[in-house]
């Protein structure tokens, strides 16, 4: 929890008291149902939570957002996400049911009204969103065929709509592949903004639609 407050220290009561419970949370049912590395449980906050608010330094999601986080696994980076901006509308999806099973428990025990989450696969969404989110689940052509036609053409952010991708190493291949223009993405280096060995080859990537 310090890593969190290190970077995030105007957090109101409510976000440190529900992001102080996430920890013990994931190590309940991840006992159960495995959703986050056996070994990697105890970096939690490192690993999972503060890198899902990596998106928090690019953009502040305003009031009635709608983000969809696509194969949200345990819940990531969408309950992070749902917490530091509560004023937003968050829909995460995973096509897994046991997976869905530790979010939904996570979302109702923490009380997080702005959240709702799906058993279903990104493809049969029918609804538009102003952002996608997701961490790593493919490659970004993949993901971008995906999702594409999800997003709605306008918004009301700093950022225009689009795809907000957590991953790492070089993507330049993968933007390639996407057959989208330069001038709607750009880069962002995670190590900016949180300074930890863990976090040195890690980067958003965001995609205007």
């Amino acid at each position: 929890m310090n890593e969190i407050l290190k970077y995030f220290p105007k957090l109101t009561e409510n976000q440190m008291a529900q992001l102080s419970q996430l920890g013990d949370m994931y190590r309940f049912w991840n006992a159960q149902i495995n959703v986050v590395s056996r070994k990697d449980i105890e970096n939690i906050y490192k690993h999972h939570i503060l890198h899902s608010l990596a998106i928090a330094k690019i953009i502040s999601f305003g009031a009635n957002t709608k983000i969809l986080d696509v194969g949200t696994g345990g819940g990531f980076p969408g309950i992070p996400l749902a917490i530091m901006f509560p004023d937003a509308e968050f829909t995460l999806v995973d096509s897994v049911n046991k997976k869905m099973k530790v979010v939904n428990a996570v979302v109702e025990n923490l009380q997080l009204k702005n959240v709702c989450a799906i058993r279903i696969r990104a493809e049969e969404l029918k609804q538009k969103f102003d952002f996608v989110v997701s961490r790593a689940v493919t490659d970004l052509p993949t993901f971008v065929s995906w999702v594409w036609n999800k997003i709605s053409p306008n918004g009301d952010n700093a950022l225009p709509n689009g795809i907000i991708y957590l991953k790492g190493g070089n993507l330049n291949a993968e933007l390639k592949a996407t057959k989208i223009s330069k001038r709607q993405i750009a880069i962002y280096e995670i190590k900016d903004f949180f300074v930890d060995s863990f976090f040195k080859t890690k980067q958003i990537i965001y995609i205007q639609r």
